[in-house]
């Protein structure tokens, strides 16, 4: 647990908790610097097979923190160096969260905007509450969008959508957003971390080697050509063939028993 990040553990599962009081869940420099500081040791966790980011009370984030004293911001105009190397410096939070090997879902209530809005994007699911309000804000702030927004989203949705939601901001219902694709589903406010904690048990249960192996496809499938990432591909799939846990499952298969994954 660290001041505005907050990080619990139980069945395989990490629920952690953007948690910046008054402020909506707002991310400022402190609050990536330390969200990265948890995702960095997760990422090292075997023991770990999904990641839940949600935030506390009643909103996932309403982005970066403008109103953060100065020395906790991000972007601060004391200097275009200052700024740039400080900004580039957090964008690897989102980049660790998004090629995290654990499987990741974001569990959205309230606002979620701006930076917000784009830690969202990078997980693997999002569920969003039927209050959830989604905006990507840039524009409307004069600004041309961070941490990766626009690059997943863009990738997520199309081009046609994505700019028709960063070029035209405005707030997106829970409802819209599942329509365009941009949530996996809606549920009630009050059944929102239950049902994310039900796919995070069907996601933990699954064999751990593959569920690795099946985000890497996935991650790498986004940026690599198809000839080599057939490669890559074959070699995980040989890796995970070779398991214990792939015997396991043939063998829980062939006797109609659930399988008993250790990993291995």
């Amino acid at each position: 647990m660290s001041g505005h990040v907050h990080c619990a553990i139980e069945d395989a599962t990490a629920t952690v908790v953007l948690d910046n009081p008054g402020r909506r869940n707002a991310v400022s420099f402190v609050v990536l610097e330390e969200l990265r500081a948890v995702i960095t040791t997760l990422s090292r966790s075997p023991d770990v097979r999904v990641v839940i980011l949600s935030g506390q009370g009643s909103d996932f984030s309403v982005g970066a923190d403008l109103a953060a004293p100065a020395e906790s911001r991000t972007l601060r105009r004391d200097s275009v160096v200052a700024d740039t190397a400080r900004l580039r410096h957090v964008s690897t939070t989102l980049l660790a969260f998004h090629q995290i090997p654990q499987v990741t879902i974001a569990a959205i209530d309230g606002a979620c905007a701006g930076a917000g809005l784009s830690l969202a994007a990078a997980a693997d699911f999002r569920i969003a509450s039927d209050r959830a309000v989604f905006n990507t804000a840039f524009i409307s702030a004069g600004l041309s969008g961070d941490l990766g927004g626009v690059w997943l989203i863009n990738k997520m949705l199309g081009g046609a959508h994505a700019r028709e939601l960063f070029l035209t901001p405005g707030k997106l219902t829970a409802e819209r957003a599942h329509q365009l694709g941009l949530v996996n589903s809606v549920t009630s406010a009050q059944s929102l971390h239950g049902t994310a904690r039900e796919l995070a048990h069907r996601l933990a249960t699954s064999a751990p080697l593959a569920l690795r192996a099946m985000k890497r496809n996935l991650l790498h499938s986004s940026t690599a050509p198809l000839g080599d990432y057939l490669l890559a591909e074959v070699d995980r799939m040989v890796q995970c063939f070779h398991s214990d846990d792939a015997r396991e499952a043939a063998e829980a298969f062939l006797h109609k028993r659930e399988a008993a994954f250790t990993g291995h």
